[in-house]
């Protein structure tokens, strides 16, 4: 059964659907933000009444201990480094600093470390934040002050883990920054460095970045999330029939979850179950401005998340199978529309009026690593070849008031750092305001997705195998 549900959004609307399971929102979930745990009071329609336990990443740290009385800084042992390379022979005298590459294995005195246990305890039990190869890490790089980047749906934990590590990963300071970070483009390894961190642990997002190209040595921690994944595979059995061919995707946060999911409705006679990847993404995993185009005919895509940014580069990169999302935390699953036909006629209005601009706002992004040096080099080749003047604007957040103060000698913009910008707020500027890809057809470069000879509309921004305009560091 469907119900309409008007969205605030021009471009979407959503139906709800009905999961016929009558799920009363659990106690954790409003205190941290968190999924139901084993054991919640909750009724659902399965065989029976208990929530299944999730299955957890292979690399997860082990059991630890229920009590949370333990206050976060414990006395620290001081021969703990000295206990865990004992067993390694000796190498090399290396120079100082901090180590880039670094030996993945975490030894058994942090594992078995009960104060460690103890403060890990604290955090939700199922966010996987990876404290224990954290700390191996930190300790392994050397590093003295470390700096902290969450998006601002984990900065409640930041306090916390900021603590755990300052007791137990042996340094002196750990520094957690605060600006706003949309995704792992914004890894600000930048800053850190500018604050003397010695190493940067970013968290919540894939590693688009890759770590030998940072400034300072990086960590990447996804924070698998845990879920009630037999709850998923029922809402799929019983919205969908077995013969349904069905595409699997979600945000990096549940990835472990989606083949946990797709072995389970595998045995239940779903056959024709696919999880897409765009590389150098992890299988299933989807980001807002990059997405598999996922060939042959499908007849719905259900995607993991508890909100439709990253769902959306999904639907415009598939255009034509419908979509819906299934909420983790609250349990239910949604019909998403989103107005095809109304973003591509924006954008294509936007294109062909940059087409006749003399002068452009040239944008590079400085939010952390947005904004790519190498796409920004290129456009600026193409301008001087069309002998069209430009302007360099640098801006760490690119908003409508501020291109408008800047717009009375400038004809169009072209913004490299987040191509939705462009997509989803395009009609808000003045001016026009061009996506990379959209310069490159505006240009002259390539054809559009309207004109012949032209692919679809691309969301594949960071993908290795996406156009001259895309910003992936896996390319050669």
């Amino acid at each position: 059964a469907l119900k309409a549900e008007f969205s605030t959004c021009g471009h979407r609307e959503r139906n709800t659907v009905d999961t016929r399971m009558n799920h009363q929102q659990h106690t954790c979930c409003k205190t941290h933000g968190g999924l139901p745990a084993a054991g919640d009071v909750g009724s659902v329609a399965h065989a029976a009444d208990e929530l299944p336990v999730a299955r957890s990443c292979p690399c997860e740290s082990t059991a630890v201990t229920s009590d949370r009385s333990l206050a976060i800084h414990p006395t620290r042992d001081a021969a703990g480094s000295a206990a865990s390379t004992s067993s390694r022979p000796p190498r090399a005298s290396r120079p100082s600093g901090p180590r880039r590459i670094v030996g993945q294995a975490v030894p058994d005195d942090i594992r078995n470390n009960e104060a460690l246990q103890k403060a890990i305890a604290i955090l939700p039990s199922n966010y996987n934040f990876e404290i224990e190869k954290t700390v191996w890490r930190v300790r392994q790089a050397k590093a003295r002050k470390i700096a902290l980047q969450f998006p601002e749906g984990l900065l409640m934990y930041a306090c916390v883990i900021a603590d755990i590590l300052e007791s137990f990963a042996g340094i002196e300071c750990a520094m957690i920054m605060g600006d706003v970070t949309f995704g792992a483009c914004c890894v600000d390894d930048f800053s850190a460095a500018a604050l003397d961190a010695e190493f940067l642990v970013h968290y919540g997002h894939s590693c688009l970045v890759p770590v030998s190209k940072t400034s300072i040595p990086c960590m990447y921690v996804f924070v698998d999330i845990k879920m009630d994944v037999e709850h998923l595979v029922s809402t799929v059995e019983l919205n969908f029939d077995v013969s349904s061919r069905i595409i699997l995707a979600g945000t990096i946060q549940f990835a472990s979850s989606l083949h946990a999911a797709k072995s389970l409705l595998e045995g239940a006679g779903f056959v024709n179950i696919t999880v897409p990847q765009s590389r150098p993404l992890s299988r299933g995993e989807t980001l807002g401005c990059t997405a598999p185009v996922v060939p042959g005919a499908w007849d719905a895509i259900v995607f993991v998340a508890d909100g439709r940014f990253h769902l959306e580069a999904l639907m415009i990169a598939n255009p034509n199978v419908p979509a819906y999302r299934y909420d983790p935390y609250g349990r239910e699953m949604t019909l998403e529309v989103y107005d095809q036909v109304g973003m591509r006629a924006q954008r294509q209005l936007a294109i062909e009026k940059a087409r006749g601009a003399r002068h452009w706002g040239l944008i590079l992004g400085t939010l952390g690593r947005q904004g790519n040096p190498k796409i920004l080099e290129r456009i600026k080749e193409m301008m001087r070849a069309k002998q069209v003047t430009y302007t360099l604007v640098l801006l760490s957040e690119i908003s409508p008031q501020k291109l408008e103060m800047m717009s009375a000698r400038i004809d169009a913009f072209v913004q490299i750092a987040c191509p939705r910008l462009s997509i989803d707020w395009g009609d808000g500027f003045e001016k026009p305001t061009l996506n990379p890809y959209e310069a490159f057809v505006a240009l002259g470069e390539v054809p559009g997705f309207f004109e012949a000879g032209g692919a679809d509309y691309p969301m594949d921004f960071y993908s290795s195998g996406g156009g001259a305009w895309n910003a992936s560091w896996h390319k050669s």
